[in-house]
C-alpha cells in the first residue's frame, strides 16, 4: 500500500460514533464493491485508533491503496458529501516508511442463532422452526472485539431492506509486510497494511 487518505468522524449530540461508523463504513464499502475489478479489492482499510478507550475503533478510518488512481476511483469526498457535517476526508497522501505492519481481519462468531438457523434451513431444506429446534442446545459466542453494524448488499430481509449484521474486526501486528487479497470491506485474512 503506497497511498492513503484519512476519514475522521466528528460525532455530536445528534450523531454518536457508532451511528457514524455505520453510515460512513457502509458508503465506503459500497464504493469498494462498485470499483472492485476482481474477487478481491485493491483497497484496504486501517483503524489507527483501534482500542481507543472512549470508542473501540476510535474516530478515524484510514483508506489505503496501491495506486493513486484506485483511491481517486472511490470518489470518497463525493460519496461522503451528505455527511460533511459529521466527517472530514483528507487529501491523498503517500504512506510513510514504517517498521510495523498490521492485519485487520473479519472475525465471525456464532452470535446470531436465527441467522445460523436460516443458513441451516436453506442448506438442509428444513423450515426455520425445524432448524431452530436442532440448534436449541447451541450456545451463542460473545465477543469483546470492536464491530460496525453494516447492511449486507447480497442478502435482503424484504424488498429493498438489507440484512444487518455486526462486522467484528480483529487486529494482528507483524514486523514484515505480507501480501494477499483484501475483501470488499477492505479487510484481509493474510495481507497487512502499514501501521502509522
Amino acid at each position: 500500500m503506497k497511498f492513503y487518505c484519512d476519514v475522521t468522524l466528528l460525532p455530536d449530540a445528534e450523531a454518536n460514533l457508532g451511528f457514524l461508523w455505520q453510515k460512513v463504513f457502509c458508503l465506503i464499502h459500497s464504493a469498494m464493491v462498485e470499483n472492485q475489478h476482481s474477487e478481491s479489492s485493491d483497497i484496504a482499510v486501517s483503524f489507527p485508533e483501534y482500542d481507543n478507550s472512549i470508542f473501540p475503533l476510535g474516530n478515524k478510518l484510514r483508506v489505503l491503496a496501491t495506486s493513486e488512481n484506485a483511491l481517486h476511483e472511490l470518489e470518497l469526498e463525493q460519496r461522503l458529501k451528505r455527511l460533511s457535517d459529521y466527517c472530514h476526508c483528507t487529501s491523498l497522501k503517500v504512506v510513510p516508511e514504517v517498521k510495523q505492519f498490521v492485519r485487520f481481519e473479519r472475525k465471525q462468531f456464532a452470535s446470531n442463532m436465527e441467522r445460523i438457523a436460516r443458513r441451516r434451513a436453506k442448506r438442509k431444506g428444513e423450515t426455520l422452526e425445524e432448524a431452530m429446534f436442532h440448534l436449541k442446545d447451541a450456545t451463542e459466542e460473545v465477543s469483546k472485539l470492536p464491530f460496525i453494524n453494516v447492511g449486507s448488499s447480497s442478502t435482503q430481509v424484504e424488498e429493498g431492506q438489507k440484512r444487518r449484521f455486526k462486522l467484528f474486526i480483529k487486529r494482528i501486528f507483524t514486523d514484515k509486510p505480507l501480501a494477499g487479497q483484501f475483501s470488499a470491506y477492505g479487510l484481509s485474512k493474510e495481507a497487512t497494511v502499514p501501521w502509522f
